[in-house]
């Protein structure tokens, strides 16, 4: 009989013996030995009467007798051993193996129980990223006066820093509630934001400011310095079947696009080449907003809107902005007011398994584009007698793309982009026939480069130059014309050694060529000077933590 028929019958046995003592001389042992050790049924196909219309050979009335349940219960306990010295042979012949497994079981549970009791959150996990900039610029140009104010403005060498904390918390597992820390201390560095201008109105040079040069701002310009502060703070969601919406008090234009048109870089420098060629349509503004897009396969569309001062409450524009079209307080604005600094985008993109094409639309009001020559930024920009551009908004396209290989080697990826805006005034918000600038980059990035793991990448564009001035391109005589000097170029080489899983070192250089524009050359009609006013060589060594 086969073990386990034997184990089905051995509890029918056992009940049958239960309620009866049996005693030595009552059971014939020979008897039971021999009907044991006698051929068993292995198969019910053995009795011919298991059928319809029973010869009875089955014998299914009759009794079981005792020996009969004695002699099944013996097989079945035979079984039973045989099966557990093969155990054991096994055991014996594994034994190393099974103390190894044993002793990885015991590391696991420990280690499960200490995460239980030392876990941050069932929920939210914490991304960090800390990065230090050592590192220094040098200045020339034809023009002897802006090259000394700016070398004694920026051209030390410092040591600053950035840290980033992401706490991503996911209630349903297809959500996303983000909040980032952030704090920085570039505000006085040789590669802060921003723009300023001296005693005589000439302009302080930006171009060379970084994409992780952070600092708080206090208030209109003040920088705290070494303050962490919330820096991002929404919450994303699916709706439905390709949807997914995102809201939040303090979330950046490109937290809520669908797809980021750019490969470049894998290591950020120069911020001039982080907006994907555009930095009108793509410039990245950060407040309060609202956005939604749709994936279907490769295809998005993607649409939202920040206003920078959407937790103000003052609607009233004229209490708000100075003669230079700048934020004189904090409580200025609201959102979809007067006084709203505020950008609405819609986005189309294209998104391959190793290509992707985009083109995005922006409006902006009292925003200007991201980064570029002091009067592209208008209306922050002023001319270099301290008189404001005045522009209320600025209508942006951009077209950006990227090609990646499918492996490393000698090709590099390929990111490009370009971008044009039209400035109009406070009456034609939406009139294209004012000043207009533009903007365009490639950058070019390998990976693995000479040693596997890490990056070597260049980028050369121009940042957003005037290209058609309407009648605010001011000579220095007082003059105005159409005719603008606004061109420059910029390009960046580095390389990044990836050290560990976790720390980085790039060392890096950038050259441009004439950072100023239209502002030198106004200056340099001043003085008489020629050529760039200023030009700009920097270099420095970026170390990035990731925990």
């Amino acid at each position: 009989m086969k073990l386990f028929q034997q184990l089905l019958v051995a509890p029918a046995a056992l009940g049958l013996l239960a309620p009866m003592a049996v005693s030595a001389s009552e059971l014939n042992l020979t008897g039971v030995n021999q009907y044991a050790s006698s051929d068993q049924v292995t198969s019910v196909t053995q009795f011919s009467d298991v059928k319809p219309n029973p010869n009875g050979t089955f014998k299914g009335g009759q009794a079981l007798t005792r020996w009969e349940a004695a002699a099944l219960l013996n097989a079945c306990l035979d079984r039973i051993t045989e099966v557990t010295d093969e155990l054991k042979k096994l055991m014996a012949e594994f034994e190393k193996e099974l103390a190894v497994l044993r002793g990885r079981v015991d590391g696991l549970e420990a280690k499960v129980g200490e995460l239980e009791a030392n876990q941050f959150s069932t929920t939210t996990k914490l991304k960090g990223i800390a990065t230090f900039v050592l590192g220094a610029n040098s200045f020339g140009g034809g023009n002897r006066d802006l090259s000394n104010f700016a070398s004694n403005k920026e051209g030390a060498t410092s040591f600053n820093y950035d840290v980033r904390l992401n706490f991503d918390t996911s209630f349903t597992g297809k959500d996303l509630l983000r909040t980032t820390l952030r704090a920085g201390n570039f505000g006085d560095s040789a590669f802060g934001n921003g723009y300023g201008y001296d005693s005589d109105g000439r302009p302080v040079q930006g171009l060379n400011s970084l994409e992780v040069a952070f600092q708080e701002n206090c208030g209109t310009g003040v920088d705290c310095g070494d303050v962490v502060a919330i820096n991002r703070l929404f919450y994303q969601f699916p709706i439905g079947s390709g949807f997914t919406a995102t809201i939040g008090g303090k979330v950046r234009q490109d937290d809520m696009l669908a797809m980021w048109p750019s490969a470049y870089p894998a290591d950020t420098i120069l911020d001039i080449f982080t907006y994907a060629g555009a930095p009108g349509a793509y410039n990245l503004n950060l407040g309060a907003g609202a956005g939604l897009w749709w994936k279907s396969g490769n295809w998005s569309i993607s649409a939202n809107y920040v206003a920078e001062n959407g937790d103000g409450g003052s609607p009233d524009q004229a209490s708000c902005l100075d003669k230079n079209g700048n934020v004189t307080g904090r409580s200025c604005g609201g959102i979809g007011t007067e006084a709203s600094r505020e950008t609405g985008t819609v986005q189309l993109g294209y998104a391959g398994s190793n290509w992707g094409l985009a083109a995005a639309y922006n409006y902006s009001n009292g925003i200007g584009v991201a980064s570029g020559t002091p009067l592209s930024i208008a209306p922050q920009a002023a001319a270099p007698d301290g008189s404001g551009v005045g522009f209320s908004s600025i209508n942006s396209v951009g077209i950006s793309g990227y090609w990646q290989p499918k492996n490393s080697g000698w090709f590099p990826s390929i990111s490009t982009g370009w971008g044009l805006n039209s400035y109009n005034g406070n009456d034609d918000a939406f009139n294209f026939d004012g000043p207009t600038s533009q903007s365009w980059y490639v950058g070019l990035q390998w990976a693995d480069a000479f040693i596997k793991g890490n990056s070597l990448g260049m980028a050369v564009g121009q940042p957003t130059f005037v290209t058609g001035c309407g009648d605010v391109c001011n000579n220095y005589d007082g003059d105005r014309n159409t005719t603008p000097h606004d061109g420059n170029y910029a390009w960046e080489w580095w390389y990044k050694f990836q050290v560990t899983d976790n720390i980085s070192v790039t060392p890096a250089i950038y050259y441009l060529s004439n950072p100023l524009g239209q502002a030198g050359y106004v200056d340099n009609q001043r003085t008489g000077d020629s050529g760039a006013a200023l030009t700009n060589f920097g270099g420095l060594i970026k170390t990035t933590f990731k925990f």
